[in-house]
């Protein structure tokens, strides 16, 4: 039997490492990819969804579960999938003492800050991402236009139209290079503002992270990394439609940057309603704006994880106040929630033989399949299965006595030998 390091393209420590992080009831991506069960479906319910989106049409899944259920561990197990297949992929925790969905700049932050692309892309920021792609682009105009164009130009003419004036500048002025301007002529009135050019780029970083940095400062930063075009509108930003239509243009560029989408993950969404009223009514709206986009064709797949208690809370509210922009438990009807399941104790059985293959490979012992078999099922029925950290951990507990047990005799033997 080809040992389950190889099999899963990992080293022992790796397998090591992931039953240590399930011992303290946290998950590992390699745990998630050998320990979910019914996958099939998930998949299946998955698959469909980016059919759709590939198709350019909006999707979401919100998935639903009590504490303990696997939430948590259905999201990373959907963050490796997607990145498998070639997607972006965001996953941040909508505690209100993270990013409450409420203060959507922070949401915006968060899921900028979080991305991550597939293994296979040299990336590891958008911003590195863009600025690749950009140069490229230039280039190719460059050699088709026999180098008589404006860059900026060219670069705008490749972002998505609906893209907010500001981060279509912001974008442009980080693929470009600062203006040289000589020591001698800073002093000329043309270029009083050329002051610290190296804080040029840093500052038009931190408005693509959603920071608000004064216009007196983007204003000489966009006209000495060469946007043409940053005076055609405002540079200011004005409530939360700029940071949704971003994201969702966003989206539209990573595709056409060849990313087939952005998978937006957002663990523990029940806290939205974990706050008062008016700021509920803010969290709504823009979850709403996820729900229902409307920006065409989209490119952005939201998947939210929900306890039941918030669509308790949903059908709860009265509407009839006045910061309450619609009756949402109407508008969200037809949601596509994937309901988790406690596991049935053939699917517990099945995962036991996993753990036991995953616990020998790691710690390099001669396991008694059949004997740990026969203990882990009669552990079962002591466990609580609709908790699947707790269940996890307790039958790795169980492994673990019987493996140091083992250690020991064996230590026995070689001293009276």
């Amino acid at each position: 039997m080809q040992p389950i390091a190889n099999r899963h393209s990992a080293s022992g420590f790796a397998v090591r490492r992931a039953l240590e992080r399930l011992r303290e009831g946290l998950y590992d991506p390699l745990a998630v990819r050998l320990l979910t069960a019914n996958r099939k479906a998930l998949e299946a319910q998955v698959n469909a969804d980016l059919q759709r989106l590939e198709a350019g049409e909006p999707v979401h899944l919100c998935v639903s579960g009590p504490y303990g259920q696997g939430k948590s561990h259905t999201l990373t197990y959907l963050r490796e999938y997607a990145l498998e297949q070639g997607y972006v992929v965001s996953a941040i925790n909508l505690d209100p003492r993270q990013a409450p969905l409420h203060q959507f700049r922070q949401v915006y932050r968060a899921l900028l800050d979080t991305m991550t692309f597939p293994v296979e892309a040299e990336s590891t920021s958008f911003a590195d991402a863009w600025q690749d792609w950009a140069e490229t682009r230039v280039a190719l105009s460059e050699v088709a236009q026999e180098g008589a164009h404006d860059a900026s130009e060219v670069l705008a003419a490749c972002l998505p139209e609906a893209m907010p004036h500001l981060f279509k500048a912001t974008l442009v002025g980080l693929a470009l290079p600062t203006l040289h301007v000589p020591v001698d002529m800073r002093k000329l009135r043309q270029y009083r503002d050329y002051r610290r050019p190296t804080e040029f780029p840093v500052a038009l970083q931190r408005v693509l992270m959603g920071a608000t940095v004064p216009v007196a400062n983007l204003r000489p930063a966009l006209k000495y990394r060469q946007v043409s075009f940053y005076r055609r509108a405002s540079l200011t930003l004005r409530g939360e439609t700029p940071f949704f239509l971003m994201i969702e243009t966003l989206a539209q560029l990573l595709r056409q940057m060849g990313y087939k989408g952005w998978l937006l993950l957002f663990d523990e969404a029940e806290a939205i309603v974990q706050v008062r009223s008016t700021l509920r009514a803010r969290a709504y709206r823009n979850l709403d704006g996820f729900l229902s986009p409307t920006l065409t064709p989209s490119a952005v797949y939201p998947v939210f994880a929900f306890t039941p208690d918030f669509f308790q809370k949903i059908r709860e509210e009265d509407y009839d106040l006045p910061y309450f922009d619609e009756d949402y438990a109407t508008a969200w009807r037809d949601l596509s929630v994937y309901p988790l399941r406690s596991l049935s104790r053939a699917a517990w059985q099945e995962l036991c033989e996993t753990l036991i293959a995953l616990h020998a490979e790691a710690y390099r012992w001669a396991a008694d399949r059949e004997h740990l078999r026969t203990l882990l099922h009669n552990r079962l029925s002591s466990l609580p299965l609709q908790d699947t950290r707790v269940t996890l951990k307790g039958l790795i507990d169980e492994l673990d006595q019987v493996q140091q047990e083992a250690f020991f005799a064996s230590g026995s033997r070689s001293c009276r030998l």
